[in-house]
């Protein structure tokens, strides 16, 4: 009732809020709207077999940058930064310099396996209850285009980071593909012109409508963004920093606060005092495997790992893809993961995250214990590491989140390996643009509600906090510490779920890294199975809703990016429900 009177007094009070309430809702909950993909036709393997160096990544053009550095002697960083520049201009909705990512960084010389934090911070300004009026959340789809929902970019000083500690090319070189791309245009990108012509709230604001959707207008629609080009040939000539301080900083801060609605709050203190921070990787066994990947503040490549680890006690090399008891098992292990995430995970510089506990073999083996092979579970509870595998008085609260994201791998001519995951969060961003690049809306991943069970929530709102992410770039070594494979996806919280199909196609059916990215996608987030529309899978929705469990079909863009390693041989592989491609030499 409350609620109810609440939001009609908001809506009473702004028409303009109630219509884009209405046109966004099927954006915050139907995963960013992806519009329905089909398979395109997968390169052929000769063209994705490489001896020295491999790129793989969401458009032909980034990786053609990523290897033009590469055959010049560039680092794996370096080929990342001019990749990464390339699709913040190609995939502007989910990526680019107005966000954040984690790059996971694997230096051969070393034996070293690090992970570079470039997740967006929250202003000083923010509290816990930023995303709530009078203990009633705000509906996601009024946060995503507000000034409020935006956090203070990190991809950028990642970058810079990454490349001052292993660069070998001048950082200004890094950007002159993107920025010729940019300048000169390109053909409109199928997938970007589908996804803005899908999206009919882009009309209703002044940013998104002049610059995506006035391109798509044209006879023979061209994408081209000589705002952006000059931005990032700024930030080329004046290093990582000009984006902090100084000029871009200061019409970066007065875009935020100009929202239309939601004003931001933050500061050029704000954008001055952010940091990336280097970690090292969070490694967890899977049969003769080893996974490693980003930690918290993500909780991706734990989610994966989580799920791996009960999967190890179950037969699934010898079981059928397409079979309803392999879904199931896969469902139930997601399920129990994610329990655990959402109770569990935050930034770890305001909460301490268990994350030894959470991958212990024998919790995990516990957990296992927990899932019935015929019948799901009525409710997936977490647990409590080190003293038992279900907290029964634990009422669990599933969250969907983030849907964009972009996702692409490198490996260098020394061995080097890069993972990189980025994003704007929704698709768009926050609808906001400064300067040709889309502004995020990074800290709706937050938590809305503070309070969870009686105790602060692990991932409500913080001053300079990281809000939790899904993001899961990821490395897996064999039994003698070599690399078996390099990967990761886009999608926001189903994430975890693409990858771990793939690994599972590939480490337990001994599958070609691209017929695993092709396997039908199967997603278990706490709110029921989600099977991939169009494939194998809807058959077996009657024998998954039998076994107890509520069962939806849907569209589901993965973007799967990686490599494998095979007798030496890299072998690339790229999703095929995206335009992109794996190249080496």
């Amino acid at each position: 009732m409350f609620r109810s009177l609440f939001y009609t007094r908001l809506l009473h009070k702004s028409p303009a809020v109630a219509l884009v309430g209405l046109i966004l809702t099927h954006l915050s909950g139907c995963s960013g709207s992806d519009p329905a993909t089909t398979l395109r036709t997968e390169q052929p393997i000769e063209q994705r077999t490489a001896t020295r160096h491999m790129v793989s990544a969401a458009h032909p053009a980034a990786v053609e940058a990523g290897l033009d550095m590469l055959r010049r002697g560039g680092h794996a960083v370096d080929a990342a930064i001019a990749v990464q520049m390339v699709l913040g201009f190609i995939e502007a909705p989910e990526t680019g310099i107005g966000g954040g990512g984690f790059l996971l960084l694997h230096d051969e010389r070393e034996q070293r396996t690090l992970v570079y934090d470039g997740r967006e911070t929250a202003p000083q300004a923010a509290r816990p209850d930023r995303f709530m009026t009078f203990g009633v959340p705000h509906p996601r789809a009024l946060t995503i285009p507000s000034g409020s929902s935006v956090g203070v970019p990190g991809l950028i000083a990642m970058l810079g980071e990454a490349h001052r500690e292993h660069g070998q090319l001048p950082w200004e070189e890094l950007f002159a593909p993107a920025i010729t791309l940019a300048e000169q245009g390109l053909p409109m990108p199928p997938r970007l012109e589908k996804q803005i012509e899908s999206d009919w709230s882009l009309r209703l604001f002044s940013d998104t409508r002049d610059y995506f959707r006035s391109q798509t207008s044209e006879s023979e629609p061209t994408l081209r963004n000589p705002q952006l080009a000059d931005t990032m040939r700024r930030l080329a000539a004046e290093g990582p920093g000009a984006f902090y301080q100084g000029e871009m900083a200061e019409q970066f801060v007065e875009r935020v606060n100009d929202a239309r609605w939601g004003k931001g709050d933050m500061t050029l203190a704000d954008l001055a005092d952010y940091r990336p921070i280097e970690r090292e990787a969070v490694c967890a066994p899977y049969r003769q495997w080893t996974v490693c990947s980003a930690g918290p503040p993500s909780a991706g490549g734990l989610i994966v790992q989580q799920a791996l680890g009960m999967l190890e006690h179950f037969p699934i090399a010898d079981m059928a893809p397409d079979a309803p008891d392999t879904v199931h098992l896969i469902a139930e292990a997601s399920r129990l993961a994610f329990a655990d995430r959402n109770h569990y995970v935050g930034d770890p510089a305001f909460v301490q995250v268990p994350v030894e506990g959470l991958l212990n073999r024998q919790y995990l083996r516990q957990r296992a214990a927990l899932i019935d092979l015929d019948q799901a579970m009525q409710v997936a509870r977490p647990g409590e590491p080190g003293q038992r595998p279900e907290i029964p008085e634990v009422t669990p609260k599933p969250e969907p989140e983030e849907q964009g994201t972009s996702h692409f791998s490198v490996i260098d001519g020394n061995g080097n390996l890069v993972a990189l995951t980025s994003s704007n969060e929704a698709p768009f961003g926050s609808r906001m643009l400064s300067q040709g690049f889309v502004i995020n809306n990074q800290l709706s991943d937050f938590t809305y509600d503070p309070q969870l069970n009686d105790h602060p929530h692990p991932n409500a709102v913080g001053p300079g906090k990281r809000p939790r992410s899904s993001m899961a770039p990821l490395l897996v070594f064999d039994q003698h510490n070599n690399i078996r494979l390099v990967i990761g996806s886009r999608g926001g919280s189903r994430i975890p779920g693409y990858v771990l199909k793939t690994l599972i196609g590939v480490l337990d059916w001994e599958m070609d890294i691209q017929d695993a990215m092709a396997l039908p996608n199967i997603v278990e987030r706490g709110l029921g199975i989600e099977l991939e529309a169009g494939t194998e899978l809807e058959a077996l929705r009657d024998d998954l809703e039998q076994l107890g469990h509520e069962v939806r079909i849907l569209p589901m863009t993965s973007g799967l990016h990686g490599m494998e390693r095979i007798n030496g041989i890299w072998r690339g592989g790229a999703d095929p429900r995206l335009d992109g491609v794996a190249l080496g030499d």
